[in-house]
Formats: C-alpha cells, structure tokens, sequence
C-alpha cells in the first residue's frame, strides 16, 4: 500500500511516498481503509525534527470504512463508516483501537470527515476539559484562522460563550471568521490586542485564551485576562520562550494550563477522543461544527500539500484525499 513515510536525517526528516506492507489488526483492534487523511502543522514541525531513529508514518486523523474486525471487537463492524486519530494515518490503510474511532454522520463527505478528528479532540480538550469554559463566559483565541483555532470558536460558540474574540494579523482572514462564531475580530498588526479586548469587555478582560502562537503573544495575553482567567497553551507557533510577570499571576490569581498529546498516556488518550465524541458529535451531526477546507490534495502530492501549508495562506483545512 501507499503511505507517507519520514525518514530521519542529520537535518531533519525527509519525506517520501512508498510503498509498504499493509497492515493487519491484532486483537482489539480494527482495519480501516482511508480514505481521506487531515493534514496538521504540527506534522510538518515534527518531521522536520526527526534527526535520528526509525522511519516513520506521518499523520494523526483519518476517515475510511472498516474492512476486517478483530478478534474481540463488538462495538464496529465491517463496512461501518468511522473517523479517528491515531497514528500512521497518511496511507491506504490504518489499524486502529476502537475506542480511538467515532462515526461519520450521514451527511458528512470523507473530506469533511477527515478534517473532524484532530482539531476537534484538542479544540475541546483546550476549551471545555482544561480551560472549563462556561456559558455566559468569554474567550479569546489568537491565530484564529488556523484549524484548531477554529474548532474552538465554534466549540465556544455551541457552549454560549460571549463575547467570542478572534486574533489575528490578517484582517482577510478575519473577515471570513464571523459566521463561525467570532464577534469581535482584532488585527493585531495594526491595533493592539490588550486595549481592543478591554474595549470589548468593559475593560474587564476575558475568562479563557486559547493560544496556539506562544511567546509573541504571551505578555498581551496576560494582561487580556481577567481576574481568575485561564491561559490554555496549545501551540507555539511564534516561539517557545517568553518572559512572565509574577505579579500579574499572582495577583489576578492566573491558571496557565500546557495541553499536548505528546505526555499522554495511551489512556488518557482514548478518553480525550471518546469525551469529544460524548459532546461534540450532536452538533456535528446538526450542523453546528464545521470547518472550511481550504484546498484538497492527493496522497501523491504529498510534498505539494507540505508546501502548501508552509506558506501560511490557508483557512481552514488542508486534506490528502487518498482512496
């Protein structure tokens, strides 16, 4: 079968398409062929990083139908239509733990199905698990165009958040970011983003910042919460340092909160994925979360797609089709 392979170097990972042996479920588990694969940064940053070891399948979501069973598997059966994360999910086929799956509503293409998984998992883990964002409650979240950004606009949108606000430096993608739920758009190249949430809070600050830039933004975003606000650290984009002023933790009471897969057990993994499923999937279903794909590619474009990405022009996804 087709996959997407990185293979480790002095100055980081080359990728390739190859050909490979397919791969077989063991007990517990189940046989997906893919046929769609969402394409995410972090990816990207990763292989880029792989300097030694083994060579690897690059992707985390997939969308396919289930084409063998496992022994003792109960909950899936042969042909059923499902989306998932995991891992080695750029290739023709995948093998996956059944708790790591959810299924694709009836109305939903691969594509749309493709694009679910990664973003929506971590958007919900940030906003609803970790920052416990509550209705009536506000948030902000900077690089608002990016996918899992997006997801938790939306997220905190179906939760009643109010006022939602978006931060980026493009007032292009900013525009295209209302009907998804944002109702304040700050173009943070051209105001400041402390004195445009304070004029839209009643100088009181924001309840939650999702954040996926990091240390560019780290001082601004401290001095946007409000008493008692969460900083949920998803991504760091800009940078990975900053410099903090212990006072403001201290004295408006800040909870700075790291969320990443990287530390998770294979548990507490399966329970993000299944407690996204639990929430979230109602409104996908109704219509209520949806992310734009902003351009498909084949598997065979790989380096393409990576290129891509890189140029930091999308909005929304970006999706290998792969079958």
């Amino acid at each position: 079968m087709k996959a997407v392979r990185v293979i480790p170097g002095p100055s980081g990972g080359k990728v390739e398409l190859q050909d490979v042996p397919m791969p077989q479920p063991s007990a517990g588990e189940v046989l997906v062929r893919v046929r769609a694969a969402g394409l995410n940064r972090g990816e990207i940053k990763q292989a880029g990083e792989l300097r030694s070891g083994n060579v690897i399948t690059a992707g985390v979501e997939f969308a396919g139908e289930i084409v063998q069973v496992g022994e003792g598997v109960t909950a899936w059966r042969e042909g059923d239509r499902v989306m998932g994360h995991g891992k080695n999910c750029q290739a023709e086929f995948v093998v996956a733990h059944p708790l790591a799956l959810m299924p694709v509503p009836g109305n939903l293409s691969w594509i749309d199905a493709a694009a679910f998984p990664n973003v929506f998992i971590t958007a919900h883990d940030a906003v609803v698990t970790n920052g416990q964002l509550r209705k009536g409650e506000s948030i902000l979240v900077n690089g608002a165009s990016g996918g899992v950004a997006m997801a938790a606009i939306q997220i905190a949108s179906a939760l009643g958040a109010k006022p939602i606000i978006g931060v980026s430096r493009s007032a292009a993608k900013l525009d295209k970011l209302s009907r998804f739920g944002v109702d304040v758009g700050i173009d943070s190249s051209r105001e400041s983003q402390v004195d445009a949430v304070m004029a839209a809070t009643d100088k009181r600050g924001v309840d939650v910042i999702i954040d996926t830039v990091g240390g560019p933004v780290f001082e601004a975003n401290m001095d946007s919460l409000a008493i008692k606000g969460r900083l949920v650290q998803v991504a760091r984009i800009g940078a990975p340092t900053a410099q903090i002023d212990l006072a403001k933790l201290w004295l408006k009471r800040l909870s700075l909160i790291g969320v990443t897969f990287r530390t998770r057990s294979e548990q507490e993994r399966l329970e993000c994925i299944q407690a996204c499923a639990r929430d979230l999937l109602p409104a996908l279903e109704d219509g209520r979360l949806r992310l734009p794909i902003d351009r498909t590619f084949s598997i065979d474009e790989i380096h393409e797609a990576h290129t891509y990405m890189q140029l930091d022009q999308h909005v929304g996804k970006i999706v290998l089709t792969v079958a």
